[in-house]
């Protein structure tokens, strides 16, 4: 086993192709066929499954990427910091939905201008797993919300820079009467991201009133916001969303809208982890902060 290997198995199983990953990588297909069965034959199970049209993973390929990613991600990562240039490599930034439609998109571009020679991967979470991703080294840094006093992880797993304040507010139907009390919301479920979702979890702690109340809460799983939003302008659910994100739905001054509580969006990273392109990116982050205490700090 060697990380070019590696590579090569970690391509093929993003692509699906023998004849794709030959091309992204400017091997020959004979070449990469002998790769992925000589690390085959040296593991003595088979990673992919094989037809026609594409390449699948086996049970066990889907283990072994996992730990093909951290150990190509640690490599790389071990080269940033024993020998920091300038940024270059890979930078694997991980993010809630919200934060990548609302606050993202200019600090990413205006990071692209700086490093052009940076290659941006972005996977989007709910925060919990993009902890674990973290920690698991699948990821540089994540973009994740941080209630005030509840993190959930120690300062020597995490180190957490605050960012942005999200002012969080119940979005209910077109409509709807104004409320003071969750008793008094109509839907009976809340259009929601998977559990591990900051936000979700503060919309229950809400509505259940800390779990002294008796748990009426049914849950709609959504994959986005869109479809939160849409699930709540047709009656059947309610939301918590950030505000910075409803601001980018037409028509939003349509719901009825109630302002509940202001959440942290954090940049978590793991301590001592310094290599170039995640110190950039967090400087490039900082001059877009809208918290006076870090924007205002010297860069």
């Amino acid at each position: 086993m060697d990380l070019a290997s590696l590579a090569i198995f970690r391509t093929v199983a993003r692509e699906g192709s023998i004849t794709r990953t030959a091309h992204l990588l400017g091997r020959v297909p004979s070449n990469v066929t002998t790769r992925i069965q000589q690390l085959e034959a040296e593991i003595g199970v088979p990673l992919f499954q094989r037809d026609r049209k594409a390449m699948t993973l086996t049970a066990e390929g889907v283990a072994y990427l996992d730990y093909a990613e951290r150990i190509l991600n640690l490599a790389e990562e071990a080269e940033q910091v024993v020998n920091p240039k300038e940024p270059v490599g890979t930078l694997r930034i991980g993010s809630m939905e919200s934060t990548v439609a609302a606050r993202l998109p200019l600090p990413l571009a205006e990071f692209n201008a700086k490093w052009p020679e940076v290659t941006i991967e972005l996977v989007t979470a709910p925060t919990r797993q993009l902890v674990d991703a973290l920690l698991a080294h699948r990821i540089d840094c994540a973009l994740i919300a941080l209630p005030p006093g509840d993190a959930g992880f120690g300062p020597d797993e995490v180190a957490t820079t605050p960012l942005f304040r999200e002012e969080l507010v119940l979005l209910l139907p077109p409509g709807h009467p104004e409320i003071e009390h969750a008793k008094e919301i109509k839907p009976r479920a809340l259009a929601a991201f998977a559990p591990g979702c900051t936000y979700r979890r503060l919309a229950e702690e809400w509505v259940t009133d800390g779990g002294t109340t008796p748990a009426r809460l049914q849950f709609q799983e959504v994959r986005s916001y869109h479809a939160m939003v849409a699930l709540t302008a047709a009656g059947t659910c309610f939301s918590l969303l950030p505000r910075s994100v409803l601001d980018l739905v037409p028509d939003a001054d349509r719901f009825t809208i109630k302002p509940l509580m202001t959440v942290a969006t954090c940049l978590a990273e793991r301590p001592g982890f310094k290599t170039p392109a995640v110190l950039q990116f967090r400087e490039t982050l900082r001059a877009f902060s809208d918290i006076p205490e870090i924007a205002d700090a010297p860069h």
